[in-house]
């Protein structure tokens, strides 16, 4: 049985790293949170770290642990609308197309 080792030197995150990822998460925190995050973050890393001394060279790559399938209904054509009754229902038309707010930046 392969024993996983308990790591002392932890992949210790920097306070930058720390503010890095708040920006991109779009978060604010603080400097007690910022020390918390370094920590908890140093810990997961490092659990990473551990998996990476596992031996899986007979292991087959796999996408899922579990075969998956399909459960959605079949699709089946139905009744929908006519193209007169989607246009009586849109907010705004315009030469018989459906008018909506320009979305380019």
């Amino acid at each position: 049985m392969h024993e996983l080792k308990v790591y002392d030197q932890r992949m210790a995150l920097s306070k930058e790293q720390i503010q890095h990822l708040a920006k991109l998460a779009r978060i604010e925190i603080t400097e007690e949170e910022i020390q918390q995050l370094a920590s908890q973050l140093s810990d997961i890393l490092a659990h990473f770290e551990a998996l990476e001394e596992v031996n899986t060279d007979d292991v087959i790559p796999t996408a899922h642990p579990a075969p998956l399938r399909n459960i959605m209904r079949s699709d089946e054509i139905g009744a929908s609308l006519t193209r007169e009754e989607v246009l009586e229902l849109a907010p705004e038309t315009e030469n018989g197309l459906i008018r909506v707010k320009a979305v380019l930046e």
